[in-house]
């Protein structure tokens, strides 16, 4: 039995995703074994993020300065905004490299069923920076869920009255999937989104 410190890291790291009691476990045990090359430059990375993290006052994203690297980026273009949930979903769609503009971090999706309302997330915000100007393109990039689209479908309402590019990320069969292998739920968006072949 390992001791009840030991322990505690163990149930801390559990509750990280993708980790479950085994795997923290077993990277408990391999942090013990190389303290100097591996748990002691983990705890500064984490005491410098904890003492430096803020929310970026104007997206939602979380650095160590406010506003972020993103909207303190003058290459960025101000005239698109890409919408997302979370800021997860902001740093892969920014990993990605593929949209050149700035981001808005809702911080969540509506949700009947959670009691998620929509004062409970920024779409205020989003709303608030649409009004001020200078942004022609709004994409919403939700997740493919009820909620995500439901989320998608209410902006979409409010956002109708403003002069600008309004688009969704399209959902359906991904690159290399096989039609066997899909979710309903899937096929029948993909068969929703489809467009038409053009003949060259």
């Amino acid at each position: 039995m390992a001791s009840q410190e030991i322990e505690n890291l163990v149930q801390a790291l559990s509750k990280l995703p993708g980790l479950g009691p085994r795997s923290a476990r077993r990277a408990v045990l391999y942090l013990l074994k190389r303290p100097e090359t591996t748990m002691k430059p983990i705890l500064a990375a984490m005491e410098r993020v904890d003492a430096n993290m803020v929310t970026c006052g104007i997206c939602g994203n979380v650095d160590t300065q406010d506003p972020c690297q993103i909207c303190n980026d003058p290459r960025r273009d101000e005239k698109s905004l890409c919408v997302v949930e979370d800021v997860s979903d902001l740093w892969a769609l920014d990993k990605s490299r593929l949209f050149p503009g700035k981001f808005h971090v809702l911080g969540g999706r509506l949700s009947a069923l959670d009691g998620v309302r929509p004062e409970d997330i920024a779409i205020d915000k989003l709303l608030n920076r649409v009004e001020q100007g200078g942004i022609d393109e709004v994409v919403l990039a939700m997740n493919a869920t009820l909620e995500g689209q439901t989320t998608a479908h209410y902006i979409a309402e409010r956002l109708e009255n403003f002069p600008l590019r309004l688009s969704q990320l399209s959902h359906g069969i991904p690159v290399g999937g096989e039609l066997d292998y899909l979710d309903e739920g899937t096929l029948a968006q993909a068969l929703r989104s489809r467009r038409p072949i053009s003949g060259d």
